[in-house]
């Protein structure tokens, strides 16, 4: 059994230290058990299939203001990555940038750059800056391939119950699934859920940096914030959510404020 243990323990480091890729804008090695290649196409026929299902706003004030911040943003990300001599690094995106009629009050966007904003979002948004808050944020999660890492993580939560149902398997039925439920919890609690409200936090950070390198005052995302905190929501403990709680986004968010503008001076954007 203890032999067995090793053997899948190596697997799984031997398989983390392989599929391995680091971020041009963070510098971190990250897990990529999938390659891009294979899940930007499936991201753009989803991305396809919910436009095709859902009221899709053109032409209007609003939708022109998506369409424009969109652009700044992904001019940003592409004066930053070059700067990095790292501009290879988008082959393969392909920014999209829709308003869809919806009461919800949030925004999305697919691995490769497929973003939606819902209408419901604008009343809290207020403006173009507000909006660059959110644009800012769902650019940051294709940019730091969180769709990658989520469907790694995935992948190695897999490898983890494949591995506990041979350590188990000469238990009773009963053991195995206690000892699999364990695993459940244990791997919400300890790994997807500290996992997201990472990505969340992150993608928070390094959209303040880019709006302000757009042109975007970084200011206005802690008054977005505390108007997202007023509309209420948030009655889950923190480690029990996918995301940071509004108090913790607010007060990093101001701690990131002065590092967003020193990174927007490199690029001639003073505030």
């Amino acid at each position: 059994m203890k032999k067995i243990v090793v053997l899948l323990t190596a697997i799984i480091i031997a398989i983390i230290a392989v599929a391995c890729a680091t971020n041009p804008l963070t510098g971190k090695t990250t897990m990529a058990f999938v390659d891009n290649s294979q899940l930007f196409p499936s991201s753009f026929q989803q991305y396809d299939e919910v436009l095709n299902e859902s009221q899709v706003v053109t032409g209007t004030a609003a939708a022109l203001m998506v369409d424009r911040v969109g652009a700044r943003l992904k001019e940003a990300a592409e004066k930053w990555l070059a700067s990095e001599g790292q501009s290879s690094y988008l082959a393969g995106y392909a920014w999209e940038y829709h308003l869809v009629q919806d009461d919800q009050v949030n925004a999305w966007c697919m691995p490769g750059g497929k973003i939606v904003v819902y209408t419901g979002i604008l009343p809290v948004t207020k403006d173009e800056t507000g909006l660059a808050v959110v644009l800012g944020h769902e650019i940051s999660h294709a940019l730091l391939n969180h769709g990658q890492q989520r469907m790694s993580a995935d992948v190695l939560s897999q490898l983890g119950a494949s591995g506990l149902n041979i350590v188990t398997g000469g238990r009773s039925p009963e053991t195995q699934a206690l000892a699999m439920t364990a695993y459940g919890v244990g791997s919400q609690l300890f790994g997807t859920l500290p996992f997201s409200r990472k990505h969340e936090s992150e993608a928070d950070h390094y959209g303040l940096l880019l709006m302000a390198i757009a042109g975007y005052s970084p200011d206005a995302a802690v008054p977005f914030w505390e108007r997202m905190a007023a509309m209420g929501g948030g009655g889950t403990p923190e480690f029990l959510s996918t995301h940071p709680s509004d108090a913790t986004r607010i007060n990093q968010l101001r701690d990131w404020i002065p590092e967003a503008k020193s990174k927007a001076a490199q690029f001639g954007v003073n505030y």
